[in-house]
């Protein structure tokens, strides 16, 4: 059996904001609440190679992996795979960003296995992500909008 989850968000920011300031690599520990570091091990065009290393558990386990990510500015949509799968068989992950309104749908389609050998089942990593995304999410649009504010503010004060 196959995971998948299908989470999405309404960010109140434009879509190229929220495009770029979702894809900054660089400043995930301070827009995600479960990373602690990122690492970029490879750069080539709009593919990024890198080690995410999240913040301990609840058991004081930390996990880390290595990732492949490759933006399609064009049509605002990110393709990316773990390199180093860890607990999964594998894990396929997509964003997408459309224009909603005045803001942004920002989503994320996951789909993955995990292996026979893994703390935790197929089922069981569907309900944990189903979990933790919407709050990850949640905690991002309130930081981007909070810094596409910021910016709209900065440049009206320098007309």
């Amino acid at each position: 059996m196959n995971g998948h989850t299908d989470n999405s968000i309404y960010i109140d920011a434009s879509l190229e904001t929220v495009f770029r300031l979702t894809n900054d690599l660089t400043t995930w520990p301070q827009l995600f609440t479960e990373y602690a570091a990122v690492e970029i091990l490879e750069a080539r065009d709009n593919t990024f190679k890198f080690r995410l290393t999240m913040h301990p558990d609840e058991n004081g386990q930390v996990w880390s992996w290595v990732s492949e990510r490759t933006l399609d500015p064009v049509n605002h949509r990110v393709r990316a795979y773990r390199v180093e799968t860890g607990p999964f068989e594998f894990m396929h992950i997509e964003w997408t960003y459309l224009a909603e309104g005045a803001g942004t749908r920002m989503r994320w389609v996951q789909d993955f296995r995990m292996k026979p050998t893994a703390p935790v089942d197929t089922a069981g990593m569907v309900v944990r992500i189903n979990t933790n995304t919407p709050r990850e999410q949640a905690a991002i649009k309130e930081k981007v909008e909070k810094l596409a504010r910021a910016a709209a503010l900065g440049a009206g004060s320098a007309r």
